[in-house]
């Protein structure tokens, strides 16, 4: 039987950190799909379209990654497409009692197991808030993002 996991997030943008929690999935999961939510309340940086397919083309020809958008919550998303674990990231202590609660929450209401990877420490530092910085101050974020030419059209 195939496992597939769900890792959510707003990418705004999806950093070599993400790549990173991704890659380490893989070797745990057949199948793992890239929720991009969208949040109406949200302002992004990269308009969706733009996320959606720079996403796809750090993973163009790797048939178990897929990349789809959703709304609404995460479980209700892993219900509809059959996913039985959710996938999140940590950097640090801190990412950790936050996705914690977020895990313990989630499995409460729907029994969907969350499974915490580390990120390498090379990539500990990076957060999609500073990247954002970086690119609106019109600084480069090749060190940060891969393809990142892709997603600054």
């Amino acid at each position: 039987m195939k496992t597939k996991a769900v890792f959510p997030g707003s990418f705004d943008p999806f950093t070599k950190g993400h790549e990173c929690i991704i890659d380490k999935a893989l070797k745990l999961f057949d199948e793992v799909i890239i929720a991009i939510g969208q949040n109406t309340s949200k302002k992004y940086l990269f308009d969706l379209s733009h996320r959606k397919a720079h996403i796809e083309s750090i993973f163009e020809g790797n048939e178990r990654v897929k990349v789809q958008e959703f709304s609404g919550l995460t479980v209700e998303f892993c219900k509809q497409i059959n996913a039985e674990f959710i996938v999140r990231g940590l950097r640090d202590s801190k990412d950790f009692g936050y996705e914690r609660s977020i895990a313990q929450m989630n499995f409460e209401i729907s029994g969907i197991e969350s499974v915490f990877f580390m990120t390498d420490p090379e990539f500990t530092p990076i957060n999609s808030t500073i990247v954002r910085e970086i690119h609106k101050s019109g600084g480069s974020i090749d060190l940060f993002v891969t393809n990142s030419e892709k997603l600054v059209k």
